[in-house]
């Protein structure tokens, strides 16, 4: 009788051990490459806003719409901009920031007010006038509206507001970028998160767009219609308005250190 040819049992263990082994060198640098993948995704959706803004801007004689405060409540970004993005739920979500905190039928998920901000979009939400419910993980710059005069939110003043496209200083001005709510008002006293994702209160209103999306960045349009990413502690020098602060307590100029920030910024590279 001829020899049977296989495998020993101590090969077989060789073989699963050595594809054990490959398995963990790959997976790390596969999930590498997935982030920035959907960084590069997320990247590409922030620029293709840029020219809905800028077709919205050449509608409506160089100016932005008027935001959450017009009446009636409808003027909000989302709805403003609706017939340019088509109501396409997926071009208003990070691919890292998908979850919603509030499903279709107005019941939480219970990641409102928790530590998830780089995975978290706001919404399900269908103001007055929105054509359907959308969730989302993108907001606007509050002081790039077209605010109505006495509206100002938050009662910043009226001669901030960039309210479009045609000022100086457009290329520093953030327009469009990740955040945990539609909009928001930051000032240069504003306190960075103690944890990520863990506040968007009034009083704090930057921790809405410091969000870890894409390790210790974030993407961001600009007044000016360009994108980059930004980093989290850069986000204290950008011009948010046209009398903002760029060298505030939170900037190195205005004399910052490493461990003024919250654990979970202090790794992250200073400004």
């Amino acid at each position: 009788m001829g020899k049977r040819r296989g495998f020993t049992l101590i090969e077989l263990l060789v073989v699963i051990a050595i594809i054990a082994l490959l398995m963990s060198i790959l997976m790390p640098a596969l999930t590498r490459v997935k982030k920035q993948a959907r960084t590069v995704a997320c990247m590409g959706q922030i620029k293709q806003w840029g020219l809905y803004f800028s077709m919205y801007a050449e509608d409506y004689d160089g100016r932005f719409m008027e935001g959450f405060t017009a009446q009636p409540n409808a003027n909000r970004w989302v709805k403003a901009m609706g017939r340019y993005h088509k109501w396409q739920q997926d071009l208003l979500c990070c691919p890292n920031a998908t979850k919603e905190w509030v499903d279709e039928y107005g019941n939480s998920t219970g990641l409102e007010g928790t530590y998830l901000g780089s995975t978290s979009a706001w919404g399900y939400m269908r103001p007055n006038n929105w054509d359907r419910s959308m969730k989302g993980s993108y907001g606007i710059n509050g002081y790039c509206n077209n605010v109505q005069p006495g509206r100002e939110p938050h009662s910043r003043p009226a001669d901030v507001f960039y309210r479009g496209p045609t000022v100086s200083g457009t290329s520093y001005a953030p327009l469009f970028l990740a955040a945990l709510r539609y909009n928001g008002w930051p000032l240069p006293s504003d306190t960075p998160p103690a944890n990520d994702g863990d506040h968007w209160d009034d009083n704090n209103q930057m921790g809405r767009y410091c969000i870890d999306r894409h390790d210790a960045f974030i993407n961001c349009l600009f007044l000016d219609y360009s994108a980059r990413k930004v980093g989290l502690k850069e986000l204290w020098t950008l011009k948010w308005h046209k009398n903002f602060n760029t060298a505030g307590v939170w900037t190195k100029a205005g004399g910052v250190i490493g461990s003024d920030w919250p654990d979970w910024m202090r790794r992250f590279k200073d400004y």
